[in-house]
């Protein structure tokens, strides 16, 4: 059984990954982070990709980094293990955030650990109802990986990251949205159409415009040239097809039809 699923719908610029390792609630070893890595470099290579819309098989989106990994190979070998992990999921986390196409995390069970990093990463978290959120790092006497450290206080302010790291909190769907961790919830019931539908939302947008929201929003510029890259962004949206569409469809009053170029 593949470690992880992909498909990519050329129709409607829907690309898919899915976590699949469902009996170990998709917990991440070697194998996994390398299969995870390939599949987001196939994907995001896709020239009519609008979204990505990542989720996890089974009962859970993804229940960290295989602890079980370190005692096989002996506690002395951790950072070996740790780092042959990291090398992919640091790879594939850096391909997500510059693909233009927005990444949708839709996460239903526990996102603990690296599987929280995971979810943090992406543009939009979609949390089921019986989503839970953990920290988990300290329960190993470990500090954050996968961009944790980065993304969280990004998502929830420094002050409220800090309390969620240092108390190695778990936050229930309503809890996660309530702070910023997740932007929706969705009963479990309704959770896969809901994130599919979400999906096909964002995949029927300015594809090109929105990336461009992505890389000003990763950005580390001081204000002066944060001002202008945005003007340039925007003057570079104005040659789009998508931009001539978008100023003809509200001169019209009708919907705009974009097509992500």
């Amino acid at each position: 059984m593949a470690p992880v699923l992909s498909d990519f719908d050329p129709a409607t610029g829907i690309g898919r990954l899915t976590l699949n390792r469902p009996a170990a609630l998709n917990a991440i070893d070697v194998p996994m982070a390398q299969a995870f890595l390939a599949a987001v470099h196939t994907l995001t290579a896709e020239p009519g990709l609008r979204v990505v819309l990542l989720t996890g098989a089974g009962r859970a989106f993804a229940a960290g980094g295989d602890v079980a990994a370190f005692a096989e190979h002996g506690i002395g070998k951790a950072g070996e293990v740790i780092n042959a992990l990291l090398d992919p999921l640091h790879a594939a986390i850096l391909a997500l955030r510059a693909t233009p196409a927005p990444v949708i995390c839709a996460v239903q069970g526990a996102a603990a650990g690296a599987g929280l990093s995971l979810a943090v990463a992406g543009d939009l978290v979609l949390a089921a109802g019986d989503a839970k959120f953990v920290v988990a790092y300290d329960r190993l006497g470990a500090s954050p990986d996968c961009g944790l450290t980065w993304f969280l206080p990004r998502r929830v302010g420094r002050g409220m990251a800090f309390r969620l790291l240092m108390d190695g909190a778990t936050l229930g769907a309503e809890e996660a949205r309530a702070c910023g961790l997740a932007d929706m919830t969705a009963p479990v019931e309704d959770f896969p159409a809901a994130a599919e539908a979400l999906a096909a939302r964002i995949a029927a947008g300015p594809t090109l415009a929105l990336g461009a929201v992505k890389r000003l929003m990763d950005g580390t510029l001081s204000l002066p040239e944060h001002l202008e890259a945005e003007r340039a962004a925007f003057v570079a949206a104005t040659r789009t097809p998508d931009f001539e569409e978008g100023v003809t469809a509200f001169l019209n009053r009708r919907k705009p039809a974009f097509t992500g170029r």
